[in-house]
């Protein structure tokens, strides 16, 4: 019983030397620690149980979280992760949509400062012709046009070398490369520039402020067709406006003119601009008021269906003193006031 004993300890540590001799000789050769125990652990479990024992082949992409942390996908390259995006061609984020990004293009005005390192110059400078910033820590001007405020960091930093880690902030100070112009029934026309490559066109109504006639709003942009709005639909207004776009608020189209006729003791006589809901007395003001002999007798003569005329007459003194109603005209209507006798 002491003999089998005594050989089952000497087995047990004739293994246990084997193990730490692979596992040595694994670190030597660059293996992880973690894949060299967990590749000796199953060829000593092989020689345990048996060559015929069922061993399945370790993936150290998906075992070692120093690779990658999803099973079954290749590691990314450190290089795609680390190198910063140069020219109009680097993207944003993709979860980022055209109302949340600007980019920055020429004639826009950018803050450059560095970090701990306060200066008397100024810290602006303007996005030159050619989409080119030229810094003067940089040693040659970068081209920034189509870049993120971020990106633009990213570039700097890269750069600048008389700085050991620059720690860079770039801001807009004024947004002026991407303009659109408002027309038309506003308040207040004229160019307005975006602060985001995309702007919800009731934001800008807001700013040009449309005309209570205003119904709907026409958008030029180059390479599609004008683009129609109804300013009642409140989903439409909702339609994003691009650098570029041409807004033309619209009023309803023009009906033909229409007139009213005044003659008699009117200072100013003749052919009158008519509108829905003119009065009497805002015709008599219209044309002129009333002479001094004029008498307070007027008649409005209205052609009836028949074509004949309907004369009816008021007395201009009882509708002033509201003793009478100042009756509405119509349009064609014959207005007329006689002298005093």
């Amino acid at each position: 019983m002491k003999k089998l004993t005594l050989a089952v300890t000497v087995m047990i540590f004739a293994m246990s030397a084997a193990v730490f001799g692979q596992a040595k000789a694994g670190a030597a050769a660059g293996q992880p620690n973690d894949l060299v125990a967990a590749s000796t652990t199953a060829s000593t479990r092989n020689r345990v149980l048996g060559d015929g024992a069922e061993t399945k082949p370790l993936n150290p992409t998906a075992y070692s979280p120093s690779l990658n942390h999803s099973t079954g996908k290749p590691a990314a390259s450190v290089a795609s992760i680390t190198r910063p995006r140069t020219g109009a061609a680097a993207s944003a984020p993709a979860s980022l949509s055209l109302n949340q990004i600007y980019r920055i293009g020429v004639g826009d005005v950018l803050d450059v400062r560095l970090a701990d390192m306060p200066t008397a110059k100024s810290t602006l400078f303007t996005v030159l012709d050619g989409g080119l910033l030229d810094h003067p820590l940089s040693n040659a001007p970068i081209s920034v046009a189509g870049l993120t405020t971020d990106e633009i960091e990213q570039q700097l930093q890269a750069r600048i070398k008389v700085l050991d880690n620059p720690k860079v902030s770039v801001k807009v100070r004024d947004y002026t490369s991407h303009s659109v112009i408002v027309t038309g029934a506003v308040l207040d026309p004229g160019a307005r520039f975006l602060r985001r490559e995309a702007t919800p066109l009731y934001v800008l109504l807001a700013e040009a402020q449309p005309r209570a006639e205003a119904v709907k709003v026409s958008i030029t942009r180059a390479g599609v067709p004008t683009i129609e709005i109804n300013l009642k639909d409140q989903t439409a207004v909702n339609t994003m406006i691009l650098p570029g776009d041409l807004i033309k608020v619209q009023s309803p189209p023009a009906g033909p003119a229409t007139f009213f006729y005044a003659a008699g003791a009117f200072n100013s006589p003749g052919q009158k601009a008519f509108h829905n809901g003119l009065t009497l007395t805002q015709a008599i003001i219209a044309s002129g008021g009333v002479t001094r002999t004029a008498g307070y007798k007027v008649k409005v003569s209205r052609q009836g269906n028949d074509g004949r005329l309907m004369v009816t007459e008021y007395n201009l003194r009882q509708i002033e003193e509201g003793k009478t109603v100042d009756p509405v005209l119509q349009e064609g209507d014959r207005v007329s006031v006689s002298e005093a006798r």
